[in-house]
């Protein structure tokens, strides 16, 4: 009895045919159907929440991109701590979620990202190149206002 209890839970049974030994069957469990819908449910659950938080990742990374591009006044720690926060969001449900890269929406997603990412990458670094560009020449100017010329050449004097 203990057995058939035991195999009840699992979801055997055993049969018994005149002269042959007990053997036991997987028979389907009533509201299996349930299961597999409660399955695809948490599925789709899942590539929710990874597209949600790729696309909430792709807006900071579009805002911060078109803050660059109309030259107004950005906070670069607090986008580089909201982006951080977003990429370590994406890792961690990417992480939790390995099956679902084969998701077409999210692979698409992912690329669109990307794209975003690579422009983004290309004006900060221009932006950088600006910024290192007048750096130099406030050194420059600084360095030529505090010289009263007494340690340089003629030449420097000159302006060769």
């Amino acid at each position: 009895m203990a057995i058939d209890q035991a195999l009840a839970d699992t979801g055997l049974t055993r049969t018994e045919a005149p002269g042959e030994a007990l053997l036991p069957v997987l028979l389907p469990i009533a509201g299996n159907e349930a299961v597999v819908e409660g399955a695809d449910a948490a599925r789709s659950d899942e590539i929710g929440g990874l597209l949600a938080a790729i696309r909430r990742l792709a807006s900071i990374v579009e805002e911060e991109t078109a803050a660059l591009t109309t030259s107004q006044k950005i906070d670069f720690d607090d986008f580089s701590a909201r982006k951080s926060r977003g990429m370590l969001e994406f890792v961690r449900l990417m992480r939790a979620g390995m099956h679902l890269g084969g998701e077409v929406e999210i692979t698409e997603e992912i690329r669109r990202l990307r794209e975003k990412l690579e422009r983004n990458r290309s004006i900060l670094e221009m932006h950088y190149d600006a910024v290192r560009e007048v750096a130099g020449i406030i050194v420059k100017a600084i360095k030529e206002a505090e010289s009263d010329g007494t340690y340089t050449g003629r030449a420097a004097q000159d302006g060769r």
